[in-house]
């Protein structure tokens, strides 16, 4: 149980990082004339990923869920590959990654890096992790209300992107990019 509330810790040290990145990248974008979408969601999301993180650390001590070696590292591996991918999404975005939606005026969608594969990939990233860091020590009541809560909110967070997106009527990106989840591409933020 120790390990685990360390690998918890490290990735609650992770989020303060990514919220470290967005405050210098909001700074970028606003005075690059960026405009935020969507901030009525924003403290829902942050609620929701803090959640995840206690539930982690609770759920496992509370009703006694045991270390099971088959699941947990397993679980572990898929929690690692969703903060690869995450971080690599925030290092093919650069300056115009962020955790809220911000949309820099001008600026083309990025085709590059894991946004050639799909739209929006940190929201997968954020799935995954949001589902195999609590089955690392089977918390799995956190793991399936994260993820139910988190469909819901990704309903909405994408929802808001794509508009924010939205130029005319008609989407500024490729069309043979697939829908999947993260920044909406590139001049809109993602989450964390």
């Amino acid at each position: 149980m120790t390990l685990y509330l360390l690998i918890v810790g490290l990735v609650a040290a992770e989020r303060l990082a990514e919220l470290v990145t967005a405050r210098r990248h909001t700074a970028w974008s606003l005075a690059r004339g960026g405009r935020e979408y969507g901030r009525g969601h924003y403290p829902a999301m942050v609620a929701l990923h803090t959640a995840l993180l206690v539930g982690c650390a609770v759920e496992p001590w509370a009703a006694g869920r045991p270390f099971v070696p088959a699941l947990g590292w397993a679980a572990l591996t898929l929690a690692g590959a969703a903060q690869a991918l995450r971080w690599w999404c925030i290092a093919t975005l650069g300056p115009r990654w962020n955790t809220r939606v911000l949309v820099v005026p001008g600026l083309p969608l990025v085709a590059a890096g894991p946004y050639r594969l799909l739209r929006h990939p940190n929201y997968v990233a954020v799935a995954v992790e949001g589902l195999a860091l609590p089955l690392v020590h089977t918390a799995w009541l956190t793991a399936l209300g994260f993820t139910v809560l988190n469909l819901a909110l990704l309903r909405v967070r994408i929802g808001c992107e794509e508009a924010a997106l939205t130029d005319g009527g008609r989407l500024r990106a490729p069309a043979s990019v697939p829908s999947a989840g993260s920044a909406a591409g590139s001049a809109a933020g993602a989450a964390s």
